[in-house]
């Protein structure tokens, strides 16, 4: 049997993901999802936005510059991060999401693996779980799914954030995964969530060598033959140092080169820290022919 081309996978992409109250329909470019930590310790950010009313601030500049999905999160997940408890995970979470759903249109998605945190979530606004256990942390995570209606994305991870940089691998990292997400969503279904609800992620930087991470980056494509949207998070992770040789390097120039190749595989969603940025990049993409192939026409 020959190889799917690129362009058969991306005809079989997904064209929209049900959310809690809405539904999110997908053009030629991606999604872009506008990451915001509500955390000391996160690899990237850490810090920068504990204070609610930044945080709020930063939210109203990523809708701005074309962010079409905010992700809100109160725990690190970075490589051996410490497990903060779910009361006080509520606690810098919650004033936040309140806050940017009174002011922003667009749907915001809450980080957790803690089925208490995105209970609470929802009741303030929350269109989407995003949950790198895949919602298998915790085993309330799935009948709160159901339950609400949110849309889901259910991420690939080997280990936990404390074990999956140890030594992570695979016989074939993106069959592997892929064999994964289909069991995944499998899953899901089987425990009575609608299959329009269900949003997918490999999982980047989450029990994978840098090798690993650009392997899949390189394969994400694949993955549209599962029949759902696809989310990717490659921002600013470590690998990039890596390729870069420069681990010092503050890694956004080079994330946002990496979303313009996952716009190129028809990615849906592509969750980043620097919205702006990777906006305009993509703009020009399109400008120049995108996925479809016909460039614009200035007048």
């Amino acid at each position: 049997m020959s190889e799917p081309t690129a362009r058969s996978l991306n005809e079989q992409r997904a064209t929209s993901w049900q959310l809690r109250t809405r539904e999110l329909t997908f053009g030629s470019l991606p999604v872009l999802m506008g990451i915001i930590n509500v955390t000391p310790d996160s690899f990237s950010d850490g810090g920068r936005f504990l204070d609610t009313q930044a945080a709020v601030d930063q939210a109203l500049l990523m809708v701005d510059a074309g962010a079409g999905i905010l992700d809100i999160g109160g725990e690190s997940t970075r490589p051996y991060s410490t497990p903060v408890e779910a009361d006080e995970e509520r606690r810098r979470v919650l004033p936040v999401i309140e806050a940017i759903c009174e002011r922003v249109e667009v749907p915001v998605s809450i980080d957790t693996s803690k089925a208490t945190v995105a209970r609470e979530a929802i009741a303030a606004g929350v269109e989407i779980i995003n949950d790198v256990t895949g919602l298998e942390g915790d085993d309330r995570m799935v009948p709160l799914a159901l339950e609400s209606g949110a849309g889901i994305c259910a991420m690939h991870m080997q280990g936990t954030p404390q074990t999956m940089q140890d030594a992570p691998a695979y016989a074939d990292v993106v069959a592997d995964i892929h064999g994964y997400l289909a069991q995944r969503r499998d899953s899901l279904i089987a425990a009575g969530i609608d299959p329009k609800r269900i949003c997918l992620d490999p999982g980047i930087g989450f029990g994978k060598t840098h090798q690993h991470n650009l392997t899949l980056l390189a394969n994400c494509d694949r993955f549209h033959g599962l029949g759902c949207p696809l989310l990717v998070g490659h921002s600013r992770k470590g690998f990039i140092g890596r390729v870069l040789d420069d681990k010092a390097s503050d890694r956004a120039t080079a994330s946002v080169g990496i979303s313009v190749a996952l716009a190129l595989q028809g990615i849906q969603v592509i969750r980043v820290h620097d919205v702006a940025e990777t906006m305009q990049a993509l703009k020009l993409f399109a400008a120049v022919g995108g996925l479809d192939g016909q460039p614009l026409q200035l007048e």
